[in-house]
């Protein structure tokens, strides 16, 4: 009887083991295949809206402006500052700004107030040690007279 009781438990685990397998099967694909498709899709259509004069940066962080590129090959060339270097278009990251963002950056107003603000504390610091450094020194000069 015992035994009965074993093989039904066996068949009906069968069934769960198949159901735990498929649902964990669908979220794989739905937490890491879909996504790195779509990143995949996003980096093709970048890709193909390529154009002379765009500022790229490459896999190995070079950055530098396309000067050309060969479909045929599927090459890229880029000029470095006077540099032309080619390369293969697979090795293009990003595209950034026509304009590089680098070279004029605006200082924000909470920057130039907290750079005020440890200004005037270094300035309160020396001026302190000043004042401390000089009222003792007429005490001890006051000392040293006395005792003459």
């Amino acid at each position: 009887m015992l035994g009965n009781l074993a093989i039904g438990a066996a068949a009906g685990g069968g069934y769960s083991t198949l159901l735990i397998l498929v649902v964990f099967l669908g979220l794989m694909y739905f937490l890491m295949l879909r996504p790195q498709q779509k990143q995949q899709k996003k980096h093709k259509d970048m890709m193909s809206q390529l154009k002379k004069g765009d500022h790229v940066i490459t896999i190995s962080r070079l950055h530098g402006v396309i000067d050309e590129i060969n479909q045929a090959d599927q090459t890229v060339t880029l000029d470095c500052d006077g540099i032309y270097l080619v390369f293969d278009l697979r090795a293009i990251a990003q595209v950034t700004s026509q304009a590089p963002q680098a070279v004029t950056a605006p200082v924000s107003a909470d920057t130039t107030s907290a750079s005020a603000d440890t200004t005037s504390a270094s300035a309160d610091t020396p001026a302190e040690n000043t004042d401390e450094a000089a009222s003792d020194e007429p005490a001890e000069k006051t000392d040293d007279e006395s005792a003459k």
